[in-house]
């Protein structure tokens, strides 16, 4: 859920990146962290388990425009991916703005992909979201890799609510910030149609 913080004229939006274990979410962070200037964004800060990791930083200013009069800091987070974190997960997910599900491309990982977006589908529930309300992109990551399933193949299994999708590899960096500018675009799309209403 967005706050508003009105002593520094910011909105802050949380966005998380959802997929099943080692799929990319932590690349992605990784990589947009890297390449973001160094003004505009906080420590990588990292929360590690046996077998996966959460991270968590604050992306300040992407040139996405205003909520009304504020500017507007993303912060980004990744969910670990194994299934015996599901209760982070959740956590994680309350009060989430938007949505990266990231599905490992790879064909021996389908199942893996369904069962974790069935989750996010849980797991959004138990927060009191809808996934039909809150903004959701996919990104198929791992194009590059010679397993890959076809974009249709994928799409049938995985995407059937028809959120917008891209294709990545985000160990090199493709598609990365395509990603989080879709779903970040989306959201903002979303806060100000919400906050022009509430000033009616």
């Amino acid at each position: 859920m967005v706050q508003l913080d009105f002593s520094k004229h910011e909105v802050h939006v949380k966005l998380v990146y959802y997929g099943p274990g080692l799929s990319g979410k932590t690349t992605n962070l990784e990589v947009l962290h890297r390449k973001a200037p160094e003004d505009k964004k906080s420590k990588l800060l990292s929360v590690s388990t046996k077998d996966d990791r959460t991270l968590f930083f604050d992306f300040m200013t992407l040139d996405l425009g205003q909520v009304g009069n504020l500017t507007t800091k993303f912060q980004l987070y990744t969910v670990p991916g194994q299934v015996y974190y599901n209760a982070t997960r959740k956590l994680v997910l309350m009060a989430a703005d938007g949505v990266v599900f990231v599905a490992d491309s790879q064909a021996d990982k389908l199942e893996e992909n369904i069962e974790s977006f069935k989750n996010l589908e849980e797991n959004l529930e138990a927060n009191n979201l809808s996934i039909e309300k809150i903004p959701v992109h996919i990104q198929y990551n791992k194009r590059d890799l010679p397993d890959a399933l076809p974009l249709d193949v994928l799409n049938e299994k995985i995407n059937t609510r028809n959120f917008p999708y891209n294709e990545a590899e985000a160990v090199t960096g493709v598609g990365v910030f395509e990603s989080l500018k879709t779903l970040a675009r989306k959201v903002m799309v979303t806060l100000n149609e919400q906050f022009n209403d509430s000033n009616r």
